[in-house]
């Protein structure tokens, strides 16, 4: 038999738990400007004041239910700089046109420009989604197939921008030959 003392923290888990499935759902369906503790508090079941116990602010609370979104891919080792980025290049394709951290990060970037815990969100997602980028970056640097001074930011900016535009901008298909023409261009122009 449970103890009073876990018989609370089970609730305040299942609580906690709750409010922050119900943040990420809204999120995913209408960015940070969909996300209202009023709303969060009625799809939840979950009283205001208690969601304000554990998140002092509507900051807060989208801070941590964002926190596991845009995990790290796994980094490839193919033996080769084009093979590995070309692993990268297709797995974050295909991150962008399935998972639902693409249709949330148009508006952590909009509200990243106002809200300072939220411009540390955006520079923490941002980190964990191209640090496969640097490893690849490093490697390719130490068995000479890419220049000293090419650094991550060169990398990722050579893939990561034509993707980002094409799903965000003129929301062109990120299909296969769209991903392969991507990466033969970024290793001739990093070379």
């Amino acid at each position: 038999m449970a103890r009073s003392g876990d018989s609370i923290d089970v609730r305040v888990q299942r609580s906690k738990a709750a409010v922050l499935a119900q943040t990420y759902e809204l999120l995913s369906a209408g960015g940070i400007g969909g996300v209202s503790i009023d709303e969060v508090s009625r799809r939840s079941g979950v009283s205001k004041t208690t969601i304000y116990r554990h998140w002092p602010s509507r900051a807060a609370l989208l801070v941590e239910a964002c926190s596991t979104i845009g995990s790290a891919p796994p980094v490839p080792d193919t033996g080769s700089f084009g093979g590995d980025l070309a692993a990268l290049t297709e797995e974050l394709a295909e991150q962008l046109r399935s998972a639902r951290w693409a249709a949330v990060l148009p508006s952590i970037v909009d509200a990243a420009e106002r809200e300072p815990e939220l411009a540390g969100l955006h520079a923490d997602l941002h980190a964990r989604l191209m640090a496969p980028f640097g490893v690849v970056t490093e490697r390719a640097r130490a068995r000479g197939e890419l220049a000293a001074d090419r650094r991550q930011d060169d990398v990722s900016a050579a893939v990561a921008g034509p993707l980002f535009y094409r799903r965000w901008y003129s929301r062109e298909p990120l299909d296969s030959a769209f991903v392969r023409r991507v990466v033969e261009d970024a290793l001739v122009r990093l070379r």
